[in-house]
């Protein structure tokens, strides 16, 4: 017989601010019935050739007098490494639509140059190429994916590529590989056959693009052990047609559809709102944007379940994150932004949200690592900062390949602005890799701080070890000058008189172990 043990989480109304009392909110964690692995590549990074996201801010080449290794940075590195990143995307976006493999192999010196008319219209020396890109994954330890060219390129030019990465032949593109100076092929995790297909990957249908997937996969052939698998260009926002179309009619070499959401403030493309500076208006109409993720991945689930009831093709979320109107004084083409304390907010809700669809979505790519919308990192010529959102990442790291657990909220409070609301509180809970249970708690309102009360009693629960990340200001930021206005604090809570009482502050992210 298998003991059922339950851990109960609830909000006390003892707690007042402002003279407003706190309704009860209970959140209960059930680990008897362990739910699907949270795959580690749910905390995947995208890297496109994009503005500085690249070039200058991760690589400098070789000769720099920035501290590299293989022309990466080492600063920036290092702390890519601390996120223990699972995964890179790689070259795009919609720079993978215009890029042609070729032109980043060889001599760095005699590479063409092309101009990126996705971004800028500014040049690319192609200094990045296919064997930098296998240099950066090797020193972050990350899993590759790599995004085809189904846009301007061809089959025949995608299938060179994945013969070029793979073979351990001695076929004349294995051979120009050693000669470039790789001898032993690489293992590519995955490959997308094209990006956005609906837009700038070539504004097509779901059924064209069906039968182009399928034709394409016949010909990327590669050796069992270093066959990559293989990703299609899925839909976006509301639409699932996509989804249902490709699981319907692919039934062979398709690991996972693609999906792509960017939380916009204002829900505009033309004027999306400022990253910092913005009113409490905005900040409330993020989190009412970010919190559509939920609806858009079950959808999507419902078209996938009908036509894959098995659930063997992953919903792969490989761009997410904010938008806003870019930094005054930068080139618009660069998509610069800052990066505030509420993107640490809604990277977190966003992580809960992908625990919960676990069974689905085992990839997401969060736009992207350094210098480019949603960054982990910005930087300066030689300085280098870390962003609330790299340290939303860092504090989930013991999520990466955990088991998660389901939790149920029951009379959650609402933050409520004008004559609408979402909930105050989002949970999520998991048994590491470490045998611990982690609870992560995310408080929406900017105002209002909340007490969560453990009740102890089945399993024992006696403390909670972690980490808080919270502001003073909704848009706290940091920056070269004050690098750790924004940072988490350790956090420990201890039972007493049988409760263990969690306070979590207004816009606020904890991440800790109960024991």
């Amino acid at each position: 017989m298998i003991k059922r043990t339950i851990l109960a989480f609830s909000v006390s109304s003892a707690l007042a601010l402002c003279g407003t009392a706190f309704a009860q909110v209970s959140v209960t964690i059930d680990t008897a019935k362990p739910g699907p692995v949270i795959d580690k590549n749910v905390y995947g990074q995208f890297a496109e050739h994009l503005g500085t996201g690249i070039y200058e801010g991760m690589w400098v080449g070789p000769e720099s007098k920035i501290p590299n290794t293989k022309g990466w940075r080492n600063d920036v590195v290092g702390a890519l490494k601390d996120l223990h990143v699972p995964l890179v995307r790689w070259p795009g976006g919609c720079f993978a639509d215009e890029y042609h493999w070729k032109d980043g192999i060889g001599p760095r010196g005699k590479r063409p140059v092309k101009v990126n008319t996705n971004w800028g219209n500014v040049t690319e020396n192609n200094a990045v190429g296919t064997h930098e890109f296998f240099d950066l994954a090797e020193l972050l330890g990350s899993q590759v994916y790599i995004n085809g060219n189904l846009g301007t390129g061809s089959v025949q030019e995608m299938s060179e590529w994945v013969e070029y990465m793979t073979s351990p032949s001695k076929s004349t593109l294995a051979e120009l590989r050693r000669k470039n100076g790789r001898d032993k092929p690489w293992k590519v995790d995955f490959f997308a056959v094209g990006n956005e297909m609906w837009g700038c990957g070539g504004n097509m249908n779901v059924e064209h693009y069906t039968n182009l997937y399928k034709n394409a996969t016949t010909f990327l052939r590669a050796p069992k052990e270093y066959k990559p698998q293989f990703i299609a260009s899925g839909s976006h926002t509301d639409d699932v047609k996509w989804s249902d179309v490709l699981t319907r009619e692919v039934k062979n070499d398709m690991a996972g559809v693609s999906f792509h959401y960017y939380t916009i403030p204002t829900g505009k493309w033309e004027v999306k709102g400022a990253a910092t500076g913005f009113p409490e208006s905005q900040w409330f109409s993020t989190m009412q944007n970010t919190l559509k993720m939920d609806k858009f991945i079950r959808d999507n689930k419902v078209a996938m379940d009908k036509n894959d009831p098995q659930k063997k093709v992953g919903l792969f979320v490989d761009e997410w994150g904010t938008w806003y109107d870019v930094e005054p004084g930068t080139n618009a083409g660069f998509l610069y932004q800052q990066n505030s304390m509420r993107d640490a907010v809604v990277a977190a809700l966003n992580f809960n949200i992908f625990h919960d669809h676990a069974d689905r979505v085992r990839m997401t790519n969060i736009a992207q690592m350094v210098n480019v919308l949603q960054a982990m990192i910005l930087t300066d010529k030689t300085r280098m900062v870390l962003t609330p959102t790299y340290h939303a990442y860092k504090m989930y790291v013991p999520f990466q390949d955990a088991t998660s657990l389901p939790v149920a909220l029951q009379n959650n409070t609402a933050y409520s602005f004008g004559s609408e609301a979402v909930p105050q509180v989002s949970a999520s809970a998991a048994r590491g890799k470490d045998g611990k249970v982690y609870l992560a708690l995310v408080n929406t309102d900017p105002n209002k701080a909340t007490e969560v009360t453990v009740n102890v009693g089945g399993a024992g629960a006696a403390k909670l070890t972690g980490q808080v990340l919270t502001s003073a200001a909704m848009d706290a930021h940091n920056t070269f000058e004050a690098p750790n206005a924004v940072k988490p604090a350790a956090y420990s809570a201890q039972a007493a008189g049988g409760k263990l009482t969690i306070q979590l502050p207004a816009k606020s992210v904890i991440v800790g172990a109960v024991e």
